[in-house]
């Protein structure tokens, strides 16, 4: 039985970036990941993200825009992939399919209406926001969350998050790093999930969703122990 194919968007935007792309290329190749990588597109032409596909012999794809619903599709197609996992690509999503596109977000989307989501939202801006947070006392965690991509920024269906516990006095850069250790933990047990099809929704209603036991993040908690 053939795996399914994915490829992962990843923008890299420093040397030393797209640690979460090579992660899951580390599980699918393991066997922790049941699925076969396609590719790796990155806005960035070298980088970070073309290191790690080089040296990985991983297919690198750069998409330098217009990021467009057309030219998504067309990246998609060509790669052959059948899902898309966004990991740190900082562009917003146009025209791809909801049911099959999903991303990893370094903060707790459901805390205070998606607070730490949103357009403006990424990289070090959320670790500055949530560590600025924590010293106003306002929370007690941070943490990763998966949903599925809608052509709205961080509001698609949320199907995972994990907190980690945050101590007074953690900077923005400490904060990147015990989320990032999070992440890598749970990014690709999750993502297999969702390419397997154990967590889905219909790709229009929430309601739809469906996540195993265990696993459903509960929307009506916030982060503060």
């Amino acid at each position: 039985m053939s795996k399914p194919k994915l490829l992962i968007f990843a923008s890299g935007t420093k040397i030393g970036g797209g640690s979460g792309f090579e992660n899951l290329v580390q599980a699918s190749r393991s066997g922790a990941l049941g699925t076969e990588i396609v590719g790796v597109v990155s806005n960035h032409e070298n980088g970070g993200v073309r290191e790690r596909a080089d040296r990985l012999g991983v297919p690198f794809i750069y998409f330098g825009g217009p990021w467009e619903a057309e030219h998504y599709q067309r990246v998609v197609k060509d790669s052959g992939a059948e899902w898309v996992m966004l990991s740190g690509w900082l562009k917003f999503v146009k025209g791809l399919d909801p049911m099959r596109t999903f991303n990893i977000h370094p903060a707790l989307l459901s805390f205070d209406h998606g607070r730490f989501g949103g357009p403006g939202m990424y990289g070090h801006h959320i670790h500055e926001a949530v560590a600025e947070a924590l010293e106003k006392g306002e929370i007690t965690n941070s943490g990763c969350s998966m949903h599925f991509t809608t052509e709205e920024y961080d509001r698609g269906p949320i199907f995972f998050e994990y907190r980690v516990p945050l101590e007074k006095g953690m900077t923005a850069e400490t904060i990147a790093k015990v989320v990032q250790a999070a992440e890598h933990e749970w990014q690709p047990k999750i993502t297999n999930m969702v390419v397997h099809e154990l967590i889905r929704w219909d790709g229009k209603d929430a309601n739809t969703l469906v996540v195993p036991k265990g696993y459903s993040f509960l929307p009506n908690h916030d982060a503060v122990a």
